[in-house]
């Protein structure tokens, strides 16, 4: 079964000024949510994915880990002790269950199921219940980015909302999510099994595997730099990790938004670069969305 993007978690330490930071993009960012483990969103919601601001809001609400097992909370403390940036990959599940069975076939490993439910605001401040199941596994040759699958347990009109879809930035889609390693050969096993895609591009300069319309590209550093002129953060782990995201928008309205906000960028192949270490750890790449 193949799984698409549902989201990727960015980690920050301080949920205003990413919010901040977000709407200066020409984002629209969805009101804070309060997660009952400590820790607390916004989102930016795309067309069929979005992106996940988390931050931490109060630990002692964290329960305590059993040896073997994985906390969602403590995943991100951790990752934000050491630096902002993307620290999850959560692709679509139809079946939870299902599809933590299939890894366990492949070989992944995997940890105990976790489900939990929280409040939405709707865009007319009402307040409305949604659940999550998520399915946790690890690729142990990149374990500072967390992975796993999620299954929205509510109607979907409960979480998407035209009102939070609509953007001044024209954003519509998440064409890529890059990773980069000094060996991506090395990841391509994991990613197909986790994504269920086992058809993949693979050159010298690493794998592409598309899953749902969103390509998993991981990279070399030299290919990073020469593909979208990025750099390679001085905090990022060794083993590598996801570097930036490729976002669809109206490219032309975008320059106007990154210009009036006096934010800094350059323009590579036609497309614009936003270094990660001045959006809160994660670079983003503007590519123009197809009418």
């Amino acid at each position: 079964m193949l799984r698409g993007v549902d989201h990727i978690v960015l980690a920050v330490a301080d949920l205003d000024a990413a919010r901040a930071l977000y709407e200066s993009l020409g984002f629209t960012v969805t009101p804070t949510a309060h997660h009952p483990f400590g820790t607390k969103n916004a989102l930016v919601q795309l067309d069929d994915s979005f992106l996940e601001l988390l931050a931490v809001e109060d630990a002692r609400l964290m329960p305590q880990v059993a040896a073997g097992d994985f906390s969602f909370p403590r995943f991100n403390m951790g990752f934000l002790e050491k630096r902002q940036g993307a620290s999850m990959l959560v692709l679509r599940s139809g079946d939870r269950a299902a599809d933590l069975e299939a890894f366990q076939t492949l070989g992944l490993r995997t940890f105990a199921p976790f489900d939990f439910g929280r409040k939405a605001e709707m865009p007319d401040g009402s307040l409305v219940e949604v659940g999550f199941a998520l399915g946790f596994v690890q690729d142990p040759l990149m374990v500072e980015t967390g992975f796993f699958v999620c299954q929205h347990k509510h109607s979907p009109e409960l979480f998407w909302k035209a009102n939070y879809q609509a953007h001044r930035n024209g954003a519509r889609h998440l064409n890529s999510v890059l990773f980069v390693a000094h060996n991506p050969s090395d990841h391509h096993e994991f990613l197909g099994g986790f994504s269920g895609q086992r058809v993949m591009r693979s050159t010298s300069a690493g794998v592409v595997i598309e899953v749902d319309g969103c390509d998993l590209e991981v990279l070399t550093p030299s290919a990073i730099k020469a593909f979208f002129n990025l750099d390679i953060p001085h905090d990022m782990p060794e083993e590598g990790g996801i570097l930036a995201l490729r976002i669809a928008v109206d490219l032309d309205r975008t320059r106007s938004i990154l210009d009036d906000a006096g934010l800094s960028y350059t323009v590579h192949n036609g497309e614009v670069i936003l270094q990660a270490e001045a959006v809160a750890g994660v670079g983003l790449i503007f590519c123009q969305a197809s009418e």
